[in-house]
Protein backbone atom coordinates (compact mmCIF):
# COMPACT_ATOMS: atom_id res chain seq x y z
CA UNK A 1 0.00 0.00 0.00
CA UNK A 2 1.29 3.35 -0.65
CA UNK A 3 2.47 5.57 1.71
CA UNK A 4 1.20 9.05 2.70
CA UNK A 5 2.62 12.19 3.15
CA UNK A 6 2.84 11.23 7.13
CA UNK A 7 4.10 8.28 6.76
CA UNK A 8 6.55 9.50 4.29
CA UNK A 9 7.51 12.60 6.24
CA UNK A 10 7.74 9.86 10.07
CA UNK A 11 9.83 7.68 7.41
CA UNK A 12 12.24 10.38 6.98
CA UNK A 13 12.76 11.68 10.21
CA UNK A 14 13.04 8.02 11.45
CA UNK A 15 15.97 7.61 9.03
CA UNK A 16 17.77 10.81 9.85
CA UNK A 17 19.03 10.57 13.36
CA UNK A 18 21.94 13.42 12.92
CA UNK A 19 22.11 16.44 10.79
CA UNK A 20 24.17 13.90 8.40
CA UNK A 21 21.42 11.78 7.96
CA UNK A 22 19.70 14.29 7.22
CA UNK A 23 21.07 15.83 4.42
CA UNK A 24 21.80 12.03 2.69
CA UNK A 25 17.81 11.55 2.62
CA UNK A 26 17.69 14.96 1.21
CA UNK A 27 20.15 14.04 -1.52
CA UNK A 28 18.64 10.70 -2.45
CA UNK A 29 15.55 13.07 -2.93
CA UNK A 30 16.82 14.39 -5.96
CA UNK A 31 16.54 11.86 -8.50
CA UNK A 32 18.25 13.21 -11.84
CA UNK A 33 20.14 15.95 -10.47
CA UNK A 34 23.72 16.31 -10.78
CA UNK A 35 25.83 16.75 -7.89
CA UNK A 36 28.19 19.40 -8.09
CA UNK A 37 31.38 19.72 -6.09
CA UNK A 38 33.07 23.20 -4.25
CA UNK A 39 36.53 21.85 -4.53
CA UNK A 40 36.27 21.29 -8.56
CA UNK A 41 35.07 23.80 -11.39
CA UNK A 42 31.41 23.79 -12.51
CA UNK A 43 29.61 23.65 -16.17
CA UNK A 44 25.91 25.13 -15.36
CA UNK A 45 23.87 24.65 -18.26
CA UNK A 46 20.20 26.09 -18.86
CA UNK A 47 17.48 23.53 -18.28
CA UNK A 48 19.71 21.63 -16.06
CA UNK A 49 18.96 20.38 -12.41
CA UNK A 50 22.08 20.85 -10.10
CA UNK A 51 22.95 20.45 -5.92
CA UNK A 52 26.10 21.44 -3.79
CA UNK A 53 26.78 20.18 -0.46
CA UNK A 54 28.93 22.08 2.53
CA UNK A 55 30.27 19.79 4.88
CA UNK A 56 28.25 17.17 4.49
CA UNK A 57 25.48 19.20 6.90
CA UNK A 58 24.25 22.01 4.51
CA UNK A 59 22.81 21.51 1.16
CA UNK A 60 21.34 23.79 -1.93
CA UNK A 61 19.64 22.51 -5.18
CA UNK A 62 18.50 24.54 -8.39
CA UNK A 63 16.68 24.54 -11.10
CA UNK A 64 17.57 26.80 -14.35
CA UNK A 65 15.12 27.87 -16.41
CA UNK A 66 15.68 27.16 -20.50
CA UNK A 67 16.16 30.69 -21.03
CA UNK A 68 17.63 33.72 -19.15
CA UNK A 69 16.42 33.67 -15.67
CA UNK A 70 14.76 37.04 -14.00
CA UNK A 71 13.47 36.38 -10.52
CA UNK A 72 14.78 34.10 -7.89
CA UNK A 73 13.16 31.77 -6.10
CA UNK A 74 14.66 30.23 -2.75
CA UNK A 75 13.12 27.77 -0.05
CA UNK A 76 15.00 28.08 3.31
CA UNK A 77 15.50 25.91 5.90
CA UNK A 78 17.52 24.29 8.75
CA UNK A 79 19.00 20.91 8.84
CA UNK A 80 19.95 20.78 12.78
CA UNK A 81 18.40 20.10 16.02
CA UNK A 82 19.38 20.74 19.18
CA UNK A 83 20.99 17.50 21.46
CA UNK A 84 23.84 16.75 23.06
CA UNK A 85 27.70 16.42 21.01
CA UNK A 86 29.99 13.76 22.48
CA UNK A 87 33.07 15.57 23.78
CA UNK A 88 36.43 14.83 22.26
CA UNK A 89 37.54 11.46 24.44
CA UNK A 90 34.34 10.75 25.68
CA UNK A 91 34.95 8.07 27.99
CA UNK A 92 34.78 8.50 31.26
CA UNK A 93 34.92 5.53 34.41
CA UNK A 94 33.18 6.33 37.49
CA UNK A 95 34.29 4.68 40.35
CA UNK A 96 35.79 1.67 38.04
CA UNK A 97 32.18 0.25 37.97
CA UNK A 98 30.24 2.47 35.08
CA UNK A 99 31.39 4.50 32.18
CA UNK A 100 29.86 7.49 31.02
CA UNK A 101 30.19 9.17 28.19
CA UNK A 102 30.78 13.31 28.24
CA UNK A 103 28.93 15.75 26.05
CA UNK A 104 28.23 18.98 25.77
CA UNK A 105 24.80 21.03 24.93
CA UNK A 106 24.20 21.86 20.95
CA UNK A 107 21.89 24.40 21.34
CA UNK A 108 18.79 25.38 23.23
CA UNK A 109 16.93 21.64 24.40
CA UNK A 110 14.86 20.88 26.85
CA UNK A 111 17.22 19.09 29.08
CA UNK A 112 14.73 17.47 31.53
CA UNK A 113 12.98 15.45 28.34
CA UNK A 114 15.93 13.37 27.30
CA UNK A 115 16.18 11.68 30.90
CA UNK A 116 15.22 7.86 30.74
CA UNK A 117 14.61 7.70 27.40
CA UNK A 118 16.69 4.77 24.92
CA UNK A 119 19.49 7.22 23.44
CA UNK A 120 22.44 6.27 20.84
CA UNK A 121 24.81 7.59 18.68
CA UNK A 122 24.98 8.80 15.43
CA UNK A 123 27.10 11.64 13.38
CA UNK A 124 30.02 11.21 10.77
CA UNK A 125 33.51 9.99 10.77
CA UNK A 126 36.94 11.65 8.46
CA UNK A 127 39.11 9.37 7.26
CA UNK A 128 41.79 9.91 4.94
CA UNK A 129 42.45 8.56 1.35
CA UNK A 130 44.91 9.62 -1.01
CA UNK A 131 45.76 12.23 1.02
CA UNK A 132 42.11 13.59 1.19
CA UNK A 133 39.72 13.59 3.88
CA UNK A 134 36.56 11.45 3.45
CA UNK A 135 33.22 11.15 5.32
CA UNK A 136 31.34 8.37 6.53
CA UNK A 137 28.17 8.08 8.31
CA UNK A 138 27.79 6.45 11.44
CA UNK A 139 25.12 5.17 13.34
CA UNK A 140 25.09 2.97 16.65
CA UNK A 141 21.52 1.23 15.59
CA UNK A 142 20.74 -0.21 19.07
CA UNK A 143 19.80 1.02 22.35
CA UNK A 144 22.41 2.50 23.57
CA UNK A 145 22.64 4.95 26.40
CA UNK A 146 20.50 6.38 28.71
CA UNK A 147 20.49 9.15 30.99
CA UNK A 148 18.99 7.90 34.21
CA UNK A 149 16.88 10.15 36.55
CA UNK A 150 17.96 10.70 40.45
CA UNK A 151 15.00 9.16 42.34
CA UNK A 152 12.43 11.11 44.38
CA UNK A 153 14.07 9.62 47.50
CA UNK A 154 17.05 11.06 46.93
CA UNK A 155 15.72 14.52 45.90
CA UNK A 156 12.45 15.31 47.76
CA UNK A 157 12.17 18.51 46.12
CA UNK A 158 13.00 17.59 42.41
CA UNK A 159 9.43 18.26 41.39
CA UNK A 160 9.88 21.67 42.57
CA UNK A 161 13.09 23.10 41.51
CA UNK A 162 15.24 21.10 39.55
CA UNK A 163 17.01 22.70 37.09
CA UNK A 164 19.47 20.31 35.20
CA UNK A 165 23.16 20.46 35.07
CA UNK A 166 24.96 19.89 31.63
CA UNK A 167 28.15 18.87 33.06
CA UNK A 168 27.13 16.64 35.55
CA UNK A 169 23.30 15.46 35.60
CA UNK A 170 22.82 15.29 31.43
CA UNK A 171 25.68 12.47 31.15
CA UNK A 172 24.39 9.19 29.82
CA UNK A 173 25.06 6.26 30.70
CA UNK A 174 27.01 3.87 28.36
CA UNK A 175 28.63 0.77 30.04
CA UNK A 176 29.00 -1.42 33.40
CA UNK A 177 32.52 -2.14 34.30
CA UNK A 178 35.87 -0.16 33.46
CA UNK A 179 36.53 2.01 30.62
CA UNK A 180 37.89 0.20 27.83
CA UNK A 181 37.94 2.43 25.00
CA UNK A 182 34.34 0.23 23.67
CA UNK A 183 33.29 3.11 21.78
CA UNK A 184 35.63 3.37 19.58
CA UNK A 185 35.11 -0.30 18.49
CA UNK A 186 31.26 0.72 17.96
CA UNK A 187 32.04 3.61 15.87
CA UNK A 188 34.65 1.90 13.81
CA UNK A 189 32.24 -0.86 13.12
CA UNK A 190 29.13 1.38 12.94
CA UNK A 191 31.24 3.46 9.71
CA UNK A 192 32.93 0.06 8.12
CA UNK A 193 36.57 1.34 8.98
CA UNK A 194 39.36 0.26 11.13
CA UNK A 195 39.95 1.92 14.68
CA UNK A 196 43.05 3.24 13.61
CA UNK A 197 41.35 5.11 10.61
CA UNK A 198 39.37 7.31 12.27
CA UNK A 199 40.71 10.62 12.57
CA UNK A 200 38.17 12.96 13.35
CA UNK A 201 34.71 12.48 13.93
CA UNK A 202 31.18 14.81 14.74
CA UNK A 203 29.07 12.65 16.98
CA UNK A 204 25.94 12.69 18.90
CA UNK A 205 23.31 11.38 20.85
CA UNK A 206 20.06 11.07 19.67
CA UNK A 207 16.79 9.69 20.75
CA UNK A 208 15.96 5.96 19.88
CA UNK A 209 12.25 6.61 20.13
CA UNK A 210 10.39 6.34 16.43
CA UNK A 211 7.90 9.03 15.02
CA UNK A 212 4.58 7.66 15.51
CA UNK A 213 0.84 8.79 14.60
CA UNK A 214 -1.39 9.27 17.96
CA UNK A 215 -4.45 10.71 19.12
CA UNK A 216 -8.12 9.91 18.96
CA UNK A 217 -8.38 9.85 15.91
CA UNK A 218 -4.62 9.72 14.74
CA UNK A 219 -4.27 13.51 14.05
CA UNK A 220 -1.03 13.94 15.96
CA UNK A 221 2.53 12.57 15.11
CA UNK A 222 5.39 12.92 17.42
CA UNK A 223 9.43 12.53 16.97
CA UNK A 224 12.49 13.69 16.82
CA UNK A 225 13.49 16.71 15.71
CA UNK A 226 10.42 18.03 14.01
CA UNK A 227 12.07 21.67 13.99
CA UNK A 228 13.01 21.83 11.20
CA UNK A 229 12.89 18.48 9.59
CA UNK A 230 9.36 18.40 9.25
CA UNK A 231 10.13 21.78 6.77
CA UNK A 232 12.88 20.32 5.15
CA UNK A 233 10.93 17.35 4.10
CA UNK A 234 7.65 19.41 3.07
CA UNK A 235 9.83 21.94 1.15
CA UNK A 236 12.24 19.78 -1.14
CA UNK A 237 8.87 17.69 -1.89
CA UNK A 238 7.06 20.66 -2.97
CA UNK A 239 10.21 21.62 -4.81
CA UNK A 240 10.17 18.33 -6.90
CA UNK A 241 7.04 18.23 -7.99
CA UNK A 242 6.59 21.76 -9.40
CA UNK A 243 6.61 22.60 -12.59
CA UNK A 244 9.75 24.32 -13.93
CA UNK A 245 9.30 27.62 -14.67
CA UNK A 246 10.37 29.33 -17.50
CA UNK A 247 12.27 31.98 -16.26
CA UNK A 248 12.80 31.82 -12.93
CA UNK A 249 16.29 30.08 -10.82
CA UNK A 250 14.50 27.64 -8.53
CA UNK A 251 16.77 26.86 -5.04
CA UNK A 252 15.80 24.29 -2.30
CA UNK A 253 18.48 25.17 0.53
CA UNK A 254 18.76 23.47 3.59
CA UNK A 255 21.76 25.10 6.14
CA UNK A 256 23.10 23.76 9.16
CA UNK A 257 23.82 25.47 12.66
CA UNK A 258 20.22 27.33 12.72
CA UNK A 259 20.17 25.89 16.55
CA UNK A 260 23.55 27.74 17.62
CA UNK A 261 22.94 30.98 15.70
CA UNK A 262 24.05 30.11 12.27
CA UNK A 263 27.93 31.77 12.30
CA UNK A 264 29.26 28.73 10.62
CA UNK A 265 30.77 28.18 7.10
CA UNK A 266 27.81 25.84 6.36
CA UNK A 267 25.12 28.42 8.20
CA UNK A 268 22.82 31.04 6.88
CA UNK A 269 24.98 33.50 8.24
CA UNK A 270 28.03 32.05 5.76
CA UNK A 271 28.94 32.85 2.05
CA UNK A 272 27.12 29.56 0.76
CA UNK A 273 23.89 30.24 -0.80
CA UNK A 274 26.39 33.52 -2.38
CA UNK A 275 29.38 31.50 -3.54
CA UNK A 276 26.42 28.95 -5.05
CA UNK A 277 24.95 31.86 -6.77
CA UNK A 278 28.12 33.44 -7.95
CA UNK A 279 29.11 30.16 -9.72
CA UNK A 280 25.98 29.85 -10.98
CA UNK A 281 25.89 32.92 -12.44
CA UNK A 282 30.09 32.85 -13.76
CA UNK A 283 28.76 29.33 -15.76
CA UNK A 284 25.59 31.29 -17.49
CA UNK A 285 27.56 34.48 -18.63
CA UNK A 286 24.88 36.11 -16.23
CA UNK A 287 26.04 39.68 -15.38
CA UNK A 288 26.03 41.68 -12.43
CA UNK A 289 23.50 43.78 -13.35
CA UNK A 290 21.07 40.76 -14.67
CA UNK A 291 21.88 39.38 -11.34
CA UNK A 292 20.72 41.99 -9.15
CA UNK A 293 17.36 42.43 -11.22
CA UNK A 294 16.79 38.98 -10.79
CA UNK A 295 17.11 39.52 -6.93
CA UNK A 296 15.24 42.17 -6.81
CA UNK A 297 12.29 40.45 -8.39
CA UNK A 298 12.82 37.71 -6.08
CA UNK A 299 11.30 36.22 -2.99
CA UNK A 300 12.41 33.43 -0.66
CA UNK A 301 10.89 31.37 2.14
CA UNK A 302 12.21 30.93 5.23
CA UNK A 303 10.61 27.79 6.91
CA UNK A 304 11.36 27.10 10.42
CA UNK A 305 8.46 25.66 12.83
CA UNK A 306 6.57 27.77 14.91
CA UNK A 307 4.67 27.70 18.26
CA UNK A 308 1.42 26.33 18.04
CA UNK A 309 -1.20 27.65 21.55
CA UNK A 310 -0.32 24.88 24.27
CA UNK A 311 -3.45 23.25 25.65
CA UNK A 312 -2.13 23.37 29.30
CA UNK A 313 -1.28 26.57 29.04
CA UNK A 314 -3.07 28.76 26.30
CA UNK A 315 -1.86 31.66 28.77
CA UNK A 316 1.32 31.62 26.70
CA UNK A 317 0.10 32.71 23.08
CA UNK A 318 -0.54 36.19 22.02
CA UNK A 319 -3.85 37.54 22.57
CA UNK A 320 -4.72 37.17 18.82
CA UNK A 321 -2.29 35.64 16.94
CA UNK A 322 -3.29 31.97 18.29
CA UNK A 323 -1.91 29.04 15.76
CA UNK A 324 -3.06 25.74 16.50
CA UNK A 325 -1.70 22.31 15.57
CA UNK A 326 -3.52 21.01 12.15
CA UNK A 327 -4.61 24.43 11.30
CA UNK A 328 -2.54 25.20 8.55
CA UNK A 329 1.17 27.29 7.77
CA UNK A 330 2.10 29.60 10.02
CA UNK A 331 2.92 33.40 9.43
CA UNK A 332 5.51 34.64 11.55
CA UNK A 333 5.86 38.44 12.61
CA UNK A 334 8.30 40.26 15.04
CA UNK A 335 8.34 43.69 15.13
CA UNK A 336 11.95 43.37 15.94
CA UNK A 337 12.75 42.28 12.67
CA UNK A 338 13.52 38.87 14.09
CA UNK A 339 10.95 37.87 11.62
CA UNK A 340 11.26 39.05 7.67
CA UNK A 341 7.59 39.23 7.29
CA UNK A 342 6.38 42.59 6.48
CA UNK A 343 3.25 43.73 4.76
CA UNK A 344 5.01 43.37 0.81
CA UNK A 345 6.31 39.64 1.86
CA UNK A 346 3.20 38.77 3.47
CA UNK A 347 1.07 39.54 0.81
CA UNK A 348 3.08 37.72 -1.35
CA UNK A 349 2.82 34.54 0.50
CA UNK A 350 -1.30 34.63 1.32
CA UNK A 351 -1.21 35.10 -2.29
CA UNK A 352 0.51 31.37 -2.79
CA UNK A 353 -1.63 29.76 -0.17
CA UNK A 354 -4.62 31.32 -1.79
CA UNK A 355 -3.88 29.55 -5.21
CA UNK A 356 -2.48 26.36 -3.19
CA UNK A 357 -5.80 26.18 -1.39
CA UNK A 358 -4.51 26.05 1.79
CA UNK A 359 -5.24 27.19 5.48
CA UNK A 360 -2.45 30.46 7.27
CA UNK A 361 -2.34 30.62 10.68
CA UNK A 362 -0.57 33.60 12.06
CA UNK A 363 2.10 33.68 15.02
CA UNK A 364 3.37 36.33 17.24
CA UNK A 365 5.20 36.50 20.94
CA UNK A 366 3.54 37.69 23.83
CA UNK A 367 4.25 41.50 23.94
CA UNK A 368 6.32 40.60 26.76
CA UNK A 369 7.68 37.01 26.08
CA UNK A 370 11.15 37.59 24.35
CA UNK A 371 11.07 34.50 21.40
CA UNK A 372 14.07 32.92 19.26
CA UNK A 373 15.05 33.66 15.93
CA UNK A 374 15.37 31.50 13.05
CA UNK A 375 17.62 31.78 9.33
CA UNK A 376 15.24 34.30 6.98
CA UNK A 377 16.88 37.85 8.59
CA UNK A 378 20.36 36.12 8.83
CA UNK A 379 20.46 34.72 5.17
CA UNK A 380 19.42 38.55 4.02
CA UNK A 381 22.50 39.45 5.43
CA UNK A 382 24.48 38.45 2.52
CA UNK A 383 21.67 38.39 0.05
CA UNK A 384 19.27 40.93 0.15
CA UNK A 385 15.71 39.51 -0.81
CA UNK A 386 11.88 39.69 -0.19
CA UNK A 387 11.74 37.00 2.53
CA UNK A 388 8.95 35.51 4.74
CA UNK A 389 9.37 33.38 7.42
CA UNK A 390 6.90 30.71 7.66
CA UNK A 391 6.60 27.27 9.78
CA UNK A 392 4.30 24.39 10.69
CA UNK A 393 2.91 24.47 14.08
CA UNK A 394 4.10 22.51 16.98
CA UNK A 395 4.59 21.88 20.83
CA UNK A 396 7.20 20.81 23.39
CA UNK A 397 9.52 22.63 20.57
CA UNK A 398 13.23 21.94 21.42
CA UNK A 399 12.03 18.16 23.48
CA UNK A 400 13.94 15.00 22.67
CA UNK A 401 10.28 14.20 21.50
CA UNK A 402 7.99 16.94 19.74
CA UNK A 403 4.52 17.10 18.50
CA UNK A 404 2.86 18.54 15.28
CA UNK A 405 -0.04 17.67 13.83
CA UNK A 406 -0.69 15.12 11.01
CA UNK A 407 -1.77 17.31 8.38
CA UNK A 408 -0.19 20.49 8.26
CA UNK A 409 3.18 18.70 6.18
CA UNK A 410 1.09 18.19 2.72
CA UNK A 411 -0.12 21.95 3.11
CA UNK A 412 3.10 23.18 2.69
CA UNK A 413 4.38 20.63 -0.09
CA UNK A 414 1.24 22.33 -1.76
CA UNK A 415 2.13 25.83 -0.58
CA UNK A 416 5.81 25.20 -1.96
CA UNK A 417 4.74 23.59 -5.07
CA UNK A 418 2.88 26.53 -5.96
CA UNK A 419 5.32 29.00 -5.26
CA UNK A 420 8.24 27.44 -7.23
CA UNK A 421 5.51 26.95 -10.29
CA UNK A 422 4.16 30.87 -10.27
Amino acid sequence: MKKDVTDQLLDFINGSPSVYHTIANAEAMLQGFEELKEGELWQVRKGGSYYVKRGDSSLIAWHVPKKDYTSIRIAATHSDMPGFKLKAEPEMAVEDRYVCLNTEKYGGMLMYTWFDRPLSIAGRIVTMEEGKPVTKLVNIDRDLLMIPSVAIHMNRKINENFAPDAHIDTIPLFSGGKKDGTLKKLVAKASGVKEDEILGSDLFVYCREKGRRWGAHDEFISACGLDDRQCVFATVQGFLQAKKASDMLSMCCIFHNEEVGSLTGQGADSTFLTDTLTRINESLGVTDTQFLAAVANGFMISADNAHAVHPNHPEYADKTNRPYVNGGIVLKYNAAEKYTTNGESEAMFRDVCRRAGVPLQTFANRSDMAGGSTLGNIANRHLSIRTVDIGLPQLAMHSAYETAGARDTEDLIKATKVFFEE
